[in-house]
C-alpha cells in the first residue's frame, strides 16, 4: 500500500481509472489529473483515491475512482491510513453514489453544492428566454471579437498576459485557485481543448474545456479567464462559439462544474448530516461572497439554462467542522 506523488505513472493510472470507472458520474472527474495532487493506491485493488495535503487535513477530491468490487475496500484502506497518520479526512465533490458509501463508513455526509449541465442535443440560443444572451454575443462579435479553438502550447504568452491581467484585477493578494478548477499545461493539456478570443489581434480571453465521462460524456467548461475592461459579452462569445463545434460533432453534454453553496436541497439530504453544517452552507450561498463568488458563477451558468443539476456532497471523518471546510479552500490555494 502507498501514498504516491505524482510521476508519469501514477499520472497515466489516475488518467485511465477517471476514463474506466463512472458509475459515480462525477462531471468533474478529470480535475484528478491536476497536477500538485496526491494518490492512494492499493496494489490489487482495481482503483485510485486522489487528495491534497494541507496541514493536518487529507482533502479528497471525489470518490475513490475503482471498479465496483474494490470501491469499498480501497475507501475502508484509505479512511485507514488516515487515521494511522493522526490526520483528519474531508472528501468533497463526492456524488450522490459516494455519499451513500461514505454514510455507511459512519463519515458525516452533508449536500456543499451542485454541478449544473446543458443538453446540446436540442440547444438553441433562439426565442425570448436568450435574448439578452444574443445581444451580449453580437455585441462582443461587432467589437471586433474572433474566436477560435487553438493549440495551447502555441499560444503560451498569450494566455499569461490574459492570467496575469485577470489575476491583477482581482486585487493585490488575489491567488489562483488549483485543484477543484482545470489548469492549463501538463501532460493532460493533450486531453482539453482551449478556445481563445481575439481583438485586433491581441488574445483578450479563453475557455478551457476538460473532458467528461460516463453516461452524460461531453466537456465540461472549466478554465475561463479574460482581461478587465474589455468588450461585454467576451466569455459568453466564445462559449458559444465553443457549443456550436461542439454540436457538429455530435457532443450531447456541456457541463458547467461544480458551484459550492448552490442546487441545496434538503430532499437531498444524507441521513444523519449535520444541521449545524447545513445552515452554514446556506448562509454562505446568501452572505459568503467574500469566500466564494457563488451567486456570480451561477448566475453565468443560468443564462445557459441547465436542465440537470447534479448535486454534490462533502463528507468528514467526525464531525462536520468549519476547519474541514476551511482546509478545502486552503486545498484550492484560496488562501
Amino acid at each position: 500500500m502507498s501514498s504516491d506523488t505524482y510521476s508519469e505513472k501514477i499520472h497515466n493510472q489516475v488518467l485511465d481509472a477517471v476514463r474506466r470507472h463512472t458509475q459515480a458520474e462525477n462531471p468533474s472527474s478529470f480535475l484528478a489529473v491536476g497536477a500538485g495532487n496526491d494518490a492512494f493506491i492499493v496494489r490489487g485493488l482495481d482503483g485510485v483515491i486522489v487528495y491534497r495535503r494541507t496541514g493536518r487535513h487529507l482533502v479528497q477530491f471525489g470518490g475513490p475512482f475503482a471498479s465496483s468490487d474494490a470501491y469499498d475496500e480501497l475507501l475502508e484502506r484509505f479512511i485507514a491510513y488516515v487515521r494511522a497518520e493522526s490526520l483528519h479526512l474531508v472528501g468533497v465533490q463526492l456524488q450522490s453514489y459516494d455519499a451513500d458509501a461514505y454514510r455507511r463508513h459512519n463519515l458525516t455526509v452533508n449536500q456543499i453544492g451542485a454541478s449544473w449541465a446543458v443538453d446540446l442535443a436540442d440547444f438553441s440560443l433562439r426565442g425570448t428566454r436568450f435574448m439578452q444572451l444574443r445581444n451580449k454575443i453580437s455585441r462582443a462579435f461587432r467589437n471586433g471579437l474572433k474566436v477560435q479553438e487553438a493549440d495551447a502550447g502555441r499560444c503560451e504568452d498569450s494566455l499569461r498576459r490574459i492570467d496575469g491581467a485577470w489575476l491583477s484585477s482581482k486585487g493585490e493578494h488575489a491567488r489562483p485557485l488549483e485543484f477543484l478548477v482545470g489548469e492549463i499545461g501538463g501532460p493532460a493539456q493533450r486531453h482539453r481543448r482551449l478556445f481563445l478570443g481575439t481583438i485586433d489581434g491581441d488574445a483578450v480571453g479563453y475557455v478551457s474545456y476538460s473532458p467528461v465521462y460516463g453516461r452524460r460524456a461531453g466537456w465540461m467548461h472549466d478554465l475561463s479567464r479574460r482581461v478587465p475592461g474589455g468588450s461585454p459579452g467576451l466569455m459568453e462569445a466564445i462559449n458559444a462559439t465553443a457549443i456550436d463545434t461542439f454540436r457538429a460533432e455530435g457532443v450531447q453534454w456541456l457541463h458547467f462544474g461544480f458551484t459550492p453553496f448552490t442546487g441545496l436541497d434538503e430532499a437531498l439530504d444524507v441521513p444523519g448530516h449535520s444541521r449545524a453544517f447545513q445552515w452554514l452552507t446556506r448562509f454562505l450561498w446568501e452572505q459568503g461572497a467574500a469566500l466564494y463568488p457563488a451567486q456570480t458563477q451561477l448566475a453565468y451558468k443560468e443564462k445557459w439554462a441547465p436542465q440537470t443539476v447534479v448535486p454534490e456532497y462533502v463528507a468528514f471523518d467526525g464531525q462536520a467542522s468549519l476547519s474541514g471546510l476551511a482546509h478545502i479552500f486552503r486545498a484550492c490555494n484560496a488562501f
